[in-house]
């Protein structure tokens, strides 16, 4: 069994992200607030700011000031406000209001990364153009061997190379998950992780 499979079975309660959001653009801007800061975090402040924001135009049209004040509980909310608003000012004028739904066209927007973009994408559009790579992915696939990378695209590409691209949105949700719980950065509870007879970090006593 392989260690999508090994992880369902632990975890048949994770679908998805664990952030809150009801459309595309929710999804887009709960994944831009997400960076450096918990999930936990950025589902409290969507849960107002989603009700002062319905769309795109209302993002654009906000002063700085203000996006900036209803943000400023997560990290870096002075960059992230700017970046909101440039992108959904993008969105608004460009795409008549809707998220676009590709690799290509989401990167280019204002705060977008390629991990950003594969969240929205998988989550919001069922589409698996890549795998999300984010702190714990990129722990566990080091831990487990997956990659002898560092680089965050570079990770992305081995994945992508080891895994069939049906299990891309599950390996990445099932990781994170894993991660929060089990595999977690400092003290790694290895005696109750499923992975251990796979896992090489383990097998060399950490």
């Amino acid at each position: 069994m392989d260690i999508v499979e090994l992880l369902r079975k632990e975890y048949p309660d994770v679908k998805g992200t664990a952030l809150n959001y009801s459309n595309p653009l929710e999804l887009l801007i709960a994944t831009i607030l997400s960076a450096q800061t918990t999930d936990e975090r950025v589902n409290i402040v969507t849960k107002e700011l989603f009700k002062k924001y319905r769309k795109a135009e209302d993002y654009a049209n906000a002063s700085l000031e203000e996006l900036q004040n209803d943000i400023k509980s997560v990290n870096f909310y002075k960059n992230k406000a700017k970046y909101i608003k440039e992108c959904c000012k993008i969105i608004a004028t460009e795409y008549n209001g809707k998220v676009p739904d590709s690799m290509e066209e989401l990167i280019k927007l204002p705060g977008v990364s390629r991990k950003t973009a594969n969240v929205v994408l998988s989550n919001a559009f069922r589409k698996d153009e890549g795998i999300v790579v984010d702190t714990h992915v990129i722990r566990l696939s080091q831990r487990l061997r997956l990659t002898k990378e560092k680089d965050r695209d570079k990770i992305e590409q081995d994945l992508m190379k080891k895994f069939p691209k049906e299990k891309w949105f599950d390996l990445a949700n099932f990781l994170i998950a894993h991660g929060r719980r089990i595999c977690k950065a400092r003290q790694p509870l290895c005696e109750k992780c499923v992975l251990r007879d796979k896992c090489p970090y383990y097998k060399r006593g950490n």
